[in-house]
C-alpha cells in the first residue's frame, strides 16, 4: 500500500493571465514592500518587459541586478545578495528563467544567513554536512520578517514552483542543490506576455523540461493519484501547445496553456515523488558541459525511458496514454516531439562526445535524482549505458 506525505508550498498565490507590471505593483502594495529589488539576466534586462516592470513598480523600485548567468553560478548569488543587502531590499522580484529564479532563491539564503562569500554557501547546500555543522535544513533560520521573493518566469522551467535551487559551482564543474520551504516565491505571476522576448529555442526546450518533470514523476514507482492527475493533464496540455506555439507564436492563449502545463508538471513535486536519471544526468551536463537547461531533457529523457523500460513498462504506458497514442512507446513519443520541434535529440548534437561520458557518469552518482531512478542505478557503468543510448 502506498504511503507518504504531501506537502503544501509556502506560495500565497499564483496570478495568471494578467500583465506582469501592474500585477507586481499590486502585490508589492499588498505586501507592504517599499524597497523592491529586481534580479534578472543580461538578456531580459534589455527587454521591454523589464522596463515595464520597473516603470510600474514606480517609487517602490530600489534597484536591479542583471548579472545572473546560465546554471546560477555561486558568484552570481553572492553578487546579487551583496547589492540587495546594500540597498536594504524588503522584497526581491526575480524576472527571468530557471537560472534567474534559482539564483534568487539562494540569494535569500545568503541574505538570511549573512553569507558573503561563495565558500560560505557550503554550510547550506543539500547533502552530507561538514563535520561539526548542523544539517542545512537546521542551519537556515530566517527571521519572521525575512525578505522573500516574487517570481515572473519568462521560460517554462518551473523553477518558481519548488523550494529547491540548483546552483553551479564553477570551481568544481558541479551543480548542487539548496533548499528551504521559504525560498519559494510568495507570489508567482504567470503573464504570457512575459515570454514574448524569449527565443523560440529556449521556450520550446524548457517546454521539454516541463515534459520531463511530468514524465519522470508519472513513471516513478512512488506515483499516486495526485501525481497521476497533475502529470497526465500537464502532458496533455504540453504535447498540444508546444507544436501549436512553434507554428503560431503570437497566440497568447497557447502561451498561457504552456504556462499551465508547466505549472501542472511540477505540481507533484510536493508529494515526495522525485525525478529520475534524466534530471540527474542533466544536472551534470549543465554544470560540467554547459548544455542549456532545456536541452539536457531533450537529449536524455528518451534514452532514460528506454533504459528504464524493463522496470516500469506499465507506468510508461501512462505517458503514451497522455500523448493520446497508447500503442506507441513513450520513448519514441518524446523523441518524436523533440525532433518535430527542431530541438537537439542526441548528446553529439549538444557538443558532448564520448570522451566526456566517464566524467559525466561519475559525477552523476552524486545526484539524488540518479539515485531515485525507477530502475536502480548502482554505479557509473549503468549511467554509461544510458549515455551510450543517447550518444
Amino acid at each position: 500500500m502506498l504511503s507518504g506525505i504531501h506537502g503544501h508550498q509556502d506560495i500565497e498565490r499564483v496570478v495568471y493571465g494578467k500583465p506582469a507590471g501592474p500585477a507586481l505593483r499590486a502585490e508589492a502594495e499588498r505586501l507592504g514592500a517599499r524597497r523592491v529589488f529586481v534580479t534578472t539576466s543580461k538578456s531580459v534586462a534589455q527587454s521591454a518587459l523589464l522596463s515595464d516592470v520597473i516603470r510600474d513598480l514606480g517609487d517602490r523600485y530600489a534597484g536591479v541586478y542583471s548579472g545572473i548567468t546560465a546554471h546560477s553560478p555561486r558568484p552570481c548569488v553572492i553578487e546579487g545578495a551583496k547589492l540587495a543587502r546594500e540597498i536594504g531590499a524588503d522584497l526581491i522580484v526575480a524576472v527571468g528563467g530557471g537560472s534567474v529564479i534559482d539564483a534568487t532563491k539562494v540569494m535569500l539564503i545568503a541574505l538570511w544567513q549573512g553569507a558573503m562569500t561563495i565558500d560560505a554557501l557550503d554550510l547550506y547546500r543539500a547533502g552530507r554536512p561538514k563535520e561539526g555543522h548542523a544539517p542545512p535544513s537546521e542551519a537556515i533560520r530566517p527571521s519572521a520578517d525575512a525578505v522573500r521573493m516574487i517570481a515572473v518566469p519568462t521560460t517554462l522551467s518551473a523553477a518558481e514552483f519548488n523550494p529547491f535551487a540548483g546552483i553551479s559551482d564553477p570551481r568544481h564543474g558541479i551543480k548542487e542543490s539548496f533548499g528551504h520551504r521559504l525560498i519559494v516565491p510568495r507570489v508567482i505571476v504567470l503573464d504570457p506576455a512575459a515570454t514574448l522576448a524569449t527565443p523560440m529555442d529556449l521556450m520550446l526546450s524548457t517546454g521539454i523540461k516541463a515534459v520531463d518533470h511530468a514524465v519522470e514523476r508519472l513513471c516513478s514507482q512512488q506515483a499516486h493519484p495526485f501525481v497521476l492527475g497533475t502529470a497526465t493533464e500537464a502532458l496533455r496540455l504540453l504535447t498540444k501547445a508546444l507544436p501549436a506555439h512553434a507554428t503560431k507564436p503570437d497566440d497568447m492563449p497557447t502561451r498561457l496553456d504552456l504556462q499551465f502545463g508547466m505549472w501542472l508538471s511540477i505540481g507533484a513535486g510536493t508529494s515526495g515523488v522525485g525525478t529520475g536519471a534524466s534530471h540527474g544526468i542533466g544536472h551534470v551536463l549543465g554544470a560540467a558541459c554547459h548544455v542549456p537547461h532545456g536541452h539536457t531533457s531533450c537529449v536524455m529523457l528518451p534514452s532514460v525511458l528506454r533504459w528504464n523500460l524493463p522496470a516500469n513498462a506499465e507506468r510508461q504506458s501512462r505517458v503514451s496514454d497522455a500523448f493520446g497514442k497508447p500503442d506507441v512507446p513513450a520513448a519514441d513519443l518524446v523523441a518524436g516531439l523533440v525532433k518535430s520541434l527542431g530541438l537537439p535529440g542526441r548528446l553529439a548534437d549538444v557538443g558532448v562526445g564520448k570522451d566526456r561520458f566517464r566524467e559525466i557518469a561519475e559525477k552523476s552518482m552524486h545526484d539524488r535524482a540518479v539515485l531515485n531512478n525507477p530502475r536502480p542505478i548502482q554505479g557509473p557503468d549503468q549511467v554509461m549505458e544510458i549515455l551510450e543510448l543517447a550518444a
